[in-house]
């Protein structure tokens, strides 16, 4: 049997923070910021919504998506560095929340790649008969770790969360093949103690040879060529990380998810939310072969070959 997203949803706060808000409250520009990273406005959740709040709103939505119902979930995956508290989870969180009284649950810590980390792990466990269910969620409030005086990482965050039910597909559907990575020596470029500090240089670095090297290895793996991807969803970090793995693949650029301009970077919930949109705007429909690919911190980094439907 294959597994497969069957079901997807996303949450993103209503306020809006422009580039030329912090240009009011910082030593930056609108255009340097666009030029450097391609973001131009991100979403930040106020006082009054945390991480868990997001994650249920986007879980709802996948939910609703799939056509089931909370109680047929048998596991819940959360993907966040950025949790309400270090316990109770925010898996557990809104296990309670949504009514999934079968399920079991716990978090994931793998930065921008947990999402990915979240749906391997899924994958598992319904190939092997374990669960028909698993809810992965990818949820950041990056806000609340964010150093509003550090011009280089304050530019380049926002908030939201994104989710899809991993579940049983149709034969030749689903996730074709996978990728997962860490390199535990970079930790040190990007790491939090209060604050999120990153060495921009060394990441970029990274970041631009990994993506690349991962979406090749994924459709390799399953037994493709770069001619038969028609859809690139990369982790929306920086958009001139992302044009390079498009160019990697030799995509057009109409080929390329980018939604990095509205929402900044969200970490794990990136791809997810991406994804979300693709769809709602009809960028991805049934049997295309999609890639997804990300990194973190950590360093980890992950990356999914699916033909998509159910």
């Amino acid at each position: 049997m294959n597994a497969g997203l069957i079901g997807v949803g996303k949450y993103v706060p209503s306020q809006i923070l422009t580039n030329a808000d912090l240009e009011k409250r910082m030593d930056t520009s609108d255009e340097w910021i666009r030029t450097m990273t391609g973001i131009e406005e991100r979403r930040i959740a106020d006082d009054s919504m945390d991480t868990s709040d997001m994650a249920y709103n986007a879980a709802v939505e996948a939910i609703r998506h799939a056509g089931i119902k909370a109680e047929e979930i048998g596991l819940i995956l959360v993907a966040t560095v950025t949790p309400d508290r270090p316990f109770p989870s925010v898996s557990t969180m809104i296990q309670e929340r949504l009514g999934a009284k079968n399920a079991a649950a716990m978090d994931i810590s793998a930065a921008c790649a947990g999402f990915m980390y979240g749906v391997v792990t899924a994958k598992q466990f319904v190939e092997s008969g374990v669960y028909d269910y698993i809810l992965v969620v990818g949820v950041e409030k990056l806000s609340k770790i964010t150093d509003w005086e550090d011009r280089n990482t304050a530019v380049l965050f926002g908030d939201g969360a994104g989710a899809a039910i991993v579940g049983k597909v149709s034969e030749g559907r689903g996730i074709l093949s996978f990728e997962l990575g860490a390199d535990g020596s970079g930790g040190k470029h990007l790491y939090q103690d209060k604050y999120l500090h990153m060495n921009g240089r060394e990441v970029f670095k990274f970041a631009v040879r990994q993506m690349g090297e991962s979406a090749v290895n994924v459709i390799e793996k399953a037994g493709l060529e770069k001619e038969d991807v028609d859809f690139l969803i990369p982790h929306q970090a920086n958009i001139r990380i992302m044009e390079a793995s498009r160019e990697r693949l030799g995509l057009p650029v109409e080929k390329m998810s980018k939604t990095v301009h509205k929402y900044g970077n969200t970490s794990a919930a990136s791809i997810p939310i991406s994804l979300v949109d693709d769809l709602a705007e009809g960028r991805v429909k049934d049997d295309d072969i999609l890639v997804m690919v990300g990194f973190g911190g950590g360093l980890t980094w992950g990356a999914l070959c699916i033909k998509w439907g159910r």
